[in-house]
């Protein structure tokens, strides 16, 4: 039977951690009065046993044989706090002595101030949930009488030139590309639709606006600084109101960059004949992208009142669960008494969130699902699919054929000798790099399998930080068995391959079994059939086309994590360039492997593939600096520029072997090495922060031990110095110089994979500091000040 100390620890939100019952600390208070009592009991055991009995039965019952009124242990005060926030506040006087007053004490008090930081938070939450849903059902009134506004005129077979002269559904677009600068956080991207993971609310480039109060729907942003393209509005029902429909992708980007110019250039003398020349039609598109944003909103709404549900009923449970304790240790009656305050207390008593969550969900089921609740319930409450057995199962079926394949292959290139330093030259340099490629890349794979597994044991809420679909996600399993099934087929081929040239088949007669294989993989990659995790596949590739083209989209978290990623696989792409070449060109027909070589375009793009992974980095850090305003993005920046002219001061010194050359590569990779050692430590990991701090706030770190940090540290320290094997020549016996160098990149490859969890656990730990559990959507009605 699992204790209820870990039952609680699973089922608790993680961002909130802190806000619930501390029922660990409790257990510890409740430990000393059990220690202390029995200490006590021993000392008294014995005397008078039967005497204190009788007296105990007489005190219980009056001389007429009737039970006397129950006396109480404890008294517990209600008062109100001098400060409102706070709301009510409970301390409890103990009118009996127990084994050890002082422990006893302690103990109430310590639950008193548990109690009260729950009825705090509570009130909080459900003050902010209150407000959220009050300001989206304003938004959701204004989007149904939009709608039928629309519907009228288009069942009365208006023609759209009516359309746009009809006043009351007129109005602009307010095409808001704008700058913040007082920007601290992103806000996550919301995947939409169940059934299809391309239809997607994408992440907001403003800064959200706070959730007004009842009464004061739509006001402006705020304090936040804005530059808008474009100061419109529309009038609608005596209101002006502003649709803000954010501006996340090239397509919308442009075509309202576009509109707003042609509108300010061409049109701008229509415009000074009146009013009438500032409206545009409010069409079915526009209400199309303002729907899907309120219906995200719903979505969120409904999960934060679930959680706070949920942290209202475990907070319950625990209250229960530690007087019964308490009532066990002490022999007292102090669970009905205790638990009769906190049933009435505030966050067990109010209902407010309970009829909210109702009535969102009746809103949902009527205006999105069609009256269809299961179909609501998809995306309001959606089913996580469960683990199969069966995946297990093939993940130690394919571990096994790859292991044997792999051994194989081993023994068979040691026959052969082709790794050897005078190896077949021509196997080496076509070959190998798709081996050395494919390893690359899923080991790398199967280190973020590892971090997986790892965020889910550590309670680090991965999905929410990536912003990605619980029912859609790839857990470490899956992540598993796409390893072990991609590496049986890449070792089998491969191994297939060496053992015809062996055999004495010409490489004119089996080079393209190679390129068969990459090109299978690249067309599973883009098959638009629902095979083979196809979420997962299309959420890749909407990442990698972000990065390409940095700075023009917004950078969210999912895309910097992906581009460091790609920052420890230039040589991965460095062989994708090399195979690519040989076989977009030709050159496998006449076994040329050395044309691209010799090919100036080819030389040229070596050099843009080695920094092009710290290019697109480096962008992300101005875009970000661009959107926030904060000047770590420079110094970030740095960083990836340093790292660009290590690597380009290495593919020089790879063309040409000189002096000059090499110490070029020392200098620029030793100041690149010292700047990212800088930013690992104290920016991205914040280990010289916290290991100052070990022995007296471990509570700030996911990990308990505090060696696993410290070793980390020391192991970033020497995979980030692995580049120094490079200049000295360093070679493993007589294996070629393509091993070592694969070698050295798997290291870099593990040093990522370390700096992944740490990374993600930051990221937890900022948002549990402020309790940020639940995406904000930003509304699109908004309405404005008379000085807007």
């Amino acid at each position: 039977m699992v204790k209820f100390s870990k039952q609680f620890e699973s089922q608790l939100v993680p961002e909130w951690k802190e806000a619930f019952v501390d029922y660990k600390l409790l257990k510890k208070d409740l430990k000393k009065i059990h220690l202390l009592s029995n200490e006590t009991e021993n000392r008294k055991k014995g005397n008078d046993s039967l005497s204190e009995s009788l007296f105990s039965s007489l005190r219980n019952y009056n001389f007429l044989g009737h039970k006397q009124r129950e006396h109480r242990v404890i008294q517990v005060r209600h008062k109100l706090d001098a400060s409102s926030s706070k709301g009510d506040l409970y301390e409890t006087e103990l009118l009996e002595k127990f084994a050890d007053t002082d422990a006893a004490i302690d103990f109430f008090a310590c639950l008193d101030l548990q109690l009260n930081k729950v009825n705090q938070f509570y009130r909080m939450k459900e003050k902010e949930f209150l407000e959220r849903g009050d300001s989206l059902l304003k938004q959701m009134e204004i989007l149904i009488e939009l709608k039928s506004a629309l519907k009228q005129r288009c069942l009365k077979g208006a023609s759209s030139q009516d359309l746009k002269e009809d006043d009351s559904i007129s109005g602009t677009i307010s095409c808001d590309l704008e700058s913040i600068k007082d920007r601290t956080e992103l806000e996550p991207e919301l995947e939409m639709e169940p059934e299809n993971s391309t239809d997607e609310i994408e992440r907001n480039d403003m800064q959200l606006p706070d959730f007004p109060k009842s009464g004061e729907l739509g006001k402006s942003i705020g304090m936040k600084r804005q530059v808008s393209l474009s100061n419109r509005v529309i009038n609608y029902q005596g209101k002006s109101l502003r649709i803000h429909i954010p501006l996340t992708n090239l397509t919308r980007t442009f075509s309202a960059i576009t509109y707003l110019l042609w509108d300010d250039l061409v049109n701008q003398s229509s415009k000074k004949c009146g009013p009438e020349g500032n409206k545009l039609h409010i069409n079915k598109k526009k209400l199309h992208h303002a729907e899907k944003m309120i219906k995200g909103a719903f979505v969120e709404l409904y999960k934060g009142l679930d959680y706070l549900k949920t942290y209202r009923n475990l907070n319950m449970l625990a209250f229960a669960k530690i007087l019964k304790k308490f009532d066990k240790v002490t022999n007292k009656e102090v669970l009905p008494i205790y638990l009769k305050v906190v049933e009435s207390s505030y966050f067990n008593s109010s209902d407010k969130a309970l009829k909210l969550a109702d009535e969102v969900e009746e809103l949902f089921i009527k205006h999105f699902a069609e009256d269809d609740k299961r179909k609501a319930m998809k995306y309001l409450k959606p089913t996580l699919r469960k683990e199969s057995h069966s995946v297990t199962f093939f993940i130690g079926l394919f571990a096994g054929c790859f292991l044997a394949l792999f051994v194989g292959y081993v023994i068979m290139a040691h026959v052969t000798g082709m790794y050897r330093p005078k190896s077949d030259m021509m196997y080496m340099g076509t070959v190998y790099p798709v081996l050395s490629m494919f390893s690359l890349l899923f080991l790398h794979f199967f280190l973020y399998g590892c971090n997986i597994f790892m965020w889910r044991k550590t309670r680090i809420n991965y999905s929410f930080i990536f912003e990605l679909s619980p029912t859609k996600e790839l857990k470490y399993r899956d992540v598993f068995l796409i390893c072990t099934t991609s590496m049986t087929a890449v070792v089998g081929v491969l191994f297939a391959h060496l053992s015809l040239v062996a055999k004495g088949y010409s490489y004119a007669q089996v080079q393209a079994i190679p390129g068969l294989l990459l090109l299978f993989f690249l067309v599973l990659l883009v098959c638009p059939f629902n095979i083979f995790y196809k979420s997962s596949r299309f959420r890749f590739l909407c990442v990698i086309r972000n990065i390409v083209l940095s700075p023009l989209y917004k950078v969210v978290m999912l895309d910097f994590f992906m581009a460091d990623q790609l920052c420890s696989q230039v040589p991965m792409l460095r062989d994708l360039e090399n195979v690519a070449c040989y076989y977009i060109t030709g050159s496998y027909k006449t076994q040329d492997y050395k044309y691209c070589m010799r090919t100036t375009y080819y030389r040229d793009l070596a050099y843009a593939v080695s920094f092009l992974p710290y290019y697109w980095r480096a962008m992300q850090c101005a875009r970000r600096w661009f959107d926030e305003g904060h000047k770590s993005h420079l110094v970030n920046l740095g960083k990836y520029a340093s790292a660009m002219l290590a690597a380009g001061a290495k593919v020089a010194y790879e063309k040409e072997k000189s002096v000059g050359r090499i110490c070029l590569v020392v200098v620029m990779s030793s100041a690149a090495t010292v700047y990212q050692l800088y930013w690992d430590f104290v920016k991205d990991w914040g280990l010289l922060l916290k290991v100052r701090f070990l022995g007296t706030d471990r509570d700030e770190l996911i990990l308990r031990q505090k060696f696993v940090y410290f070793f980390s540290m020391g192991l970033n320290l020497v995979l980030r110095l692995a580049w120094l094997l490079t200049v000295l020549h360093y070679n493993f016996g007589s294996v070629d110089y393509r091993v070592t160098g694969l070698f050295l990149a798997a290291l870099e490859v593990i040093r990522r994979g370390m700096w992944n969890f740490y990374r993600l656990e930051n990221e937890h730990l900022n948002n549990a500091g402020k309790f940020r559990a639940v995406i904000s959507v930003p509304l699109p009605f908004h309405e404005m000040d008379d000085q807007d």
